[in-house]
């Protein structure tokens, strides 16, 4: 029987509970991502979002692992954008997916950072990933100033997120 061991949390799992667990975090972050598209926005900064998803990328990085999140964040962003949004958000969805994996994997390894502080850098740099592509995309510069807006909502949300999936840490 194949098993494998998380370092972070020295949880044993066998490949088969491995893949449940894959499995119940995607469908579970579709459901919050389905769940958020009724939360309505503040009008006057378009696009913001609390990000309910990520707590289940904060769980998983905890539990799985960086990889493991990674996937779920992937297969949850292409199916939540054709299921239930715009297709064309994907390119900007995966691009702070991406940014902000990169700097919970890093920070996940830094002792000094709890799951708080993992969650809210990984806001802050979900959405840098998001801006950048999009002054890429439109091919102009002006849209970085409203990156200082995206940072401190990233930074809060980063803590709302960060809190409810130390709740769910502690409860699963």
């Amino acid at each position: 029987m194949d098993k494998t061991m998380n370092k972070t949390t020295h949880v044993v799992m066998t490949k088969n509970k491995k893949i449940a667990y894959r499995g119940m975090l995607t469908a579970l972050a579709m459901v919050l991502s389905y769940l958020e598209s009724f939360i309505p926005v503040f009008a006057a900064v378009p696009g913001i979002k609390i990000g309910l998803a990520n707590i289940v990328t904060v769980f998983a990085i905890v539990r799985l692992g960086i990889i493991d999140a990674a996937v779920i964040g992937l297969i949850r962003i292409v199916l939540s954008a054709l299921l239930f949004g715009n297709p064309v958000m994907i390119i900007y969805s995966l691009a702070g997916l991406a940014l902000s994996i990169a700097v919970m994997a890093l920070v996940s390894r830094l002792p000094f950072f709890g799951t708080m502080g993992m969650s809210i850098l990984g806001g802050v740099a979900h959405n840098l990933g998001q801006i950048l592509v999009a002054a890429f995309i439109v091919g102009n510069t002006s849209i970085l100033y409203y990156l200082g807006i995206l940072l401190v909502v990233g930074a809060v949300s980063g803590a709302v997120v960060g809190i409810m999936a130390g709740v769910m840490l502690r409860k699963v």
